[in-house]
This record gives C-alpha cells, sequence and structure tokens, in this order.
C-alpha cells in the first residue's frame, strides 16, 4: 500500500533495484518537504545480522522505530501546505517511511528497488550505448557546444561536481567543472554559496539526472539547481532560475499526484516558451502525476532496452515489473483529471491533457550507469532506472537539436514527426489495466506509455 504524496510534495521521481539482492543495508528516511533526513545507522548492530549478511527484521524495527520517535512530531497524515505526509515519500534507492514501518510491525524485510552496484565496475548502458539506441551517435560528437541543460532537484549533493568528473573521465567525455564554466550548481535562489541542506536520498537522483545529460550531451553545459525542499513552490521557483539563468533546456525528475491547483502551477512556473522542459511521467505504472500533466512540458515515459540483431541494433518495449511486495512499477500514463489538452495533442480517447509525449530506457533491469559516492547508495558505480533516467536523456536530445524558437513550446516537435523514421515506434508491452486500452497499452502510433514513441536522431526533437 502507498498513500499518494500531496499535490504540493512531488516525490524523488527514480526507483531502482540491487539485482539478486534484497539486503538493504542502510534505510534513508527521507521527509519530503522537511529539509530533514532521518538514517538509521549503517552499522547495525552485529546481533541483528542474519548469517547470509542480509539485515534482520529486528534491525529494521529499531531503525523505524529510532526515525520515527525523532521525526514524527514534524509530519503527519494531514501535512500542513507544501510537506508531504510520514506515508508518502519515495526517495531515490529507497523505501516510504510507511514501508518501512509497516516491514518492521510484520518482522520482515521492506520491499524495495536497489541499484546494481558494483563499486568499481560500471554494469549498466554508457555514452556510446544510449547514443547508438538513439541514432545520435553523430550528433552526440558534433552538436550541443554552448548549449545548457539545467537539473532542478531538491537538497544539495556536495559530490556533484567531482562524481560527475569521475563519470566523464571513465567514459572518455571531456571536463565539465566550474573551473572551465561547463558546470555550475546553484541554489533556486542562484546562490553559489548558500545551498540547500545535503540529502543522500536526492544525491543519487542528481548523479543519475547529470550523468544522463552527459551522456546524451557531451558538449553541453550543465546548471544543477537545488531546491531548498521538495514543494512544488520551491521546485518550480528553482525551475524559474533555471530559465532566468540562461537554460533553455530543464529536466525534472520528481512528481505528485494531481490536483486542483496544478493549471495554476503551469503559469507560475512551467509557462516558458522557448525552453524544453522534460518531466518523467512516474515509477508508479498506470496513473497520471504532476508536472508531467502540465501541458507546458514534454512528458517522457519509459521503456526496457535491449540489444537487437535487427538492423537499429536495438529493440524496447513499455518497462514495466511485479515488485516482491505485489506492487507494481512502470511509467505513468493516462488521461489528466486537471490540465487542459495541449492544441497539438489530438488523441480522442481523453478530453483533457494525455501523458506522455516520448519516452526513453528506464527499466533498471537494463538500466543505465551511474557514478555516486553521495547517494543513499554512494558506493560508486551503481546501474539505475525509471523514468528518472529518461527525462534528462530526452532534455540532452533536445539539447542537440539546438535552441528552440523563441516563442515554441518544444512538447510540440515530437507531434510535428509524428509516424516518421524520427521516432522509434514502441508497440509492445503495457503498464497496468485500463478502460481505454491506449492509455495503458502500447500500439502502432500514439499511446501513453511511451508517447510518439523514443528518439531516432533529432528530427523529432527540433523547431
Amino acid at each position: 500500500m502507498r498513500t499518494s504524496p500531496t499535490p504540493n510534495s512531488p516525490h524523488i521521481r527514480g526507483r531502482w533495484r540491487r539485482a539478486g539482492s534484497a539486503a538493504a543495508a542502510t534505510f534513508a528516511l527521507v521527509l519530503a518537504g522537511l529539509g530533514t533526513a532521518a538514517h538509521a545507522s549503517a552499522a547495525t548492530p552485529a546481533a541483528h545480522h542474519k548469517a547470509d549478511g542480509k539485515v534482520s527484521s529486528q534491525a529494521i524495527a529499531a531503525a523505524v522505530a529510532k526515525a520515527h520517535v525523532k521525526y514524527t512530531p514534524q509530519c503527519d497524515t494531514t501535512p500542513s501546505k507544501g510537506f508531504a505526509s510520514c506515508d508518502a515519500l519515495r526517495v531515490t534507492s529507497g523505501t516510504t517511511a510507511f514501508q518501512e514501518e509497516q516491514a518492521a510491525k510484520k518482522g520482515v524485510e521492506p520491499a524495495t528497488i536497489k541499484p546494481n552496484a558494483d563499486s568499481s565496475t560500471p554494469t549498466g548502458y554508457g555514452p556510446s550505448d544510449l547514443q547508438s539506441a538513439y541514432g545520435l551517435t553523430s550528433a552526440a560528437a558534433a552538436d550541443g557546444a554552448g548549449e545548457t541543460i539545467a537539473i532542478v532537484d531538491a537538497y544539495d549533493d556536495p559530490n556533484a561536481e567531482s562524481d560527475l568528473a569521475t563519470y566523464r573521465d571513465h567514459y572518455g567525455l571531456s571536463e565539465c567543472t566550474t573551473d572551465n564554466g561547463c558546470f555550475k550548481k546553484v541554489s533556486q535562489t542562484g546562490s553559489t554559496t548558500s545551498l540547500p541542506s545535503p540529502d543522500s536520498g536526492w544525491a543519487g537522483e542528481i548523479s543519475l539526472d547529470v550523468d544522463m545529460a552527459s551522456a546524451i550531451c557531451p558538449n553541453c553545459n550543465i546548471l544543477l539547481v537545488e531546491a531548498k525542499s521538495t514543494s512544488m513552490a520551491n521546485l518550480g521557483t528553482a525551475v524559474n532560475e533555471a530559465v532566468k539563468l540562461g537554460a533553455r533546456f530543464v529536466s525534472n525528475s520528481y512528481g505528485g499526484s494531481e490536483s486542483s491547483s496544478d493549471t495554476s502551477f503551469d503559469s507560475s512556473y512551467f509557462n516558458h516558451p522557448g525552453v524544453a522542459i522534460t518531466v518523467s511521467s512516474g515509477d508508479d505504472a498506470y496513473g497520471v502525476e504532476y508536472p508531467a500533466a502540465s501541458k507546458y512540458v514534454t512528458a517522457v515515459g519509459g521503456t526496457a532496452l535491449s540489444k537487437a540483431s535487427s538492423s537499429r541494433g536495438w529493440s524496447e518495449k513499455v518497462w514495466f515489473q511485479t515488485n516482491s511486495d505485489g506492487s507494481v512499477s512502470g511509467p505513468g500514463s493516462g488521461c489528466s483529471s486537471y490540465d487542459a489538452k495541449p492544441s497539438w495533442q489530438t488523441d480522442t480517447g481523453c478530453g483533457k491533457r494525455t501523458v506522455a509525449d516520448v519516452s526513453a530506457v528506464a527499466d533498471p533491469a537494463t538500466g543505465v550507469s551511474v557514478y555516486d559516492t553521495y547517494g543513499a547508495d554512494g558506493t560508486g558505480w551503481n546501474t539505475y532506472g525509471g523514468t528518472s533516467a529518461s527525462a534528462p536523456i530526452i532534455a540532452g536530445v533536445y539539447a542537440l537539436g539546438g535552441t528552440p524558437g523563441s516563442s515554441d513550446y518544444p512538447a510540440q516537435y515530437p507531434y510535428n514527426a509524428a509516424g516518421t523514421s524520427a521516432l522509434n515506434d514502441v508497440t509492445s508491452g503495457n503498464n497496468g489495466t485500463c478502460s481505454t486500452s491506449y492509455f495503458c497499452t502500447a500500439k502502432s502510433g500514439y499511446d501513453g506509455p511511451t508517447g510518439w514513441g523514443t528518439p531516432q536522431g533529432l528530427a523529432a526533437f527540433t523547431g
């Protein structure tokens, strides 16, 4: 069971797993909107470890109890505006506080999707794989110089620049540092010195985002804008700051439940003509989340990407998986309850905004390599997934395509190229069940889980 976040408190978008392991050595109970992380000690007493190395239910219960004693007064099931309830948050590579608590009561280990971690060796797809899969090899080598991709996340990752340097060095990408002007980290107010408090849950997300932007557009500059909390007001302010600082490509890997406030959020934070704003569609499978539902953004769904013997050399289907606790993961999709349909979207089954628009790899089982030393799984190299990966990938593709027209809404660009060879049409798989088939099931042409498909070159992402 999972309770949806409050409308003002988006949750982190990335979910992933550690292949072959259900062990959870550290529990990051990060309370969204509170600006505070409650961490059980990574050095759990030896008496609480089983012979097989897994953490015992007693250790889980002790960790949960310790965290709840300290933090329960600061959160509630009916939270103040701008804060997440205790049982609402899903953090990067972790579980919700609610899931931890329920697992402890049952005397079992909490279900979680963890990275496939090998601290010394990358095991997921790297830049050359992603560029090959999406027809970007030549473009990535030649384009993107002078463009800036902004990454909007919450809280600070103190190791963001050094971890990015390791990622880029390993894959032979040019240096991207503060010193050479390629990398810049600021708060939601634009300050380079007064940054939010560090958070290990969001640090993994930040590493994923900046690495994927680098993988797709190695010549692009990267602007990391860190909101002081996960409220929509603060994340939205960070989006506005990114645009103010000159970014024409802004990636967002977070989301929350829809609400009647979304249309006002649209006008306050996401209505930026001339800027390509990408947003993860979600990782809870069929269902719509915001800000992916905003009519001004490109909502990015997720696929499972595999090498194939076809002329393309790759194949894709909708990402969907059943987790150990019976819950499911996959890209979000469906018909918005509040946001109006943009003029360029013409599917007839939904009278309002339909999610998603396009997609890219998101399945943790066919995931991407990320280097992270500060996150909850800050061991070095990890293989990550979730639509947290697909949103910055698509932002990178837009950046390779060049600066959008000053009055354009780049979310329209894939629709201009719909049905052409500029997109890989994903026609198999689903992300759940629904009464209107294409909302949750891939088919020829447009569908909810993958939109019009995945990039095949730049033509679908230029004006």
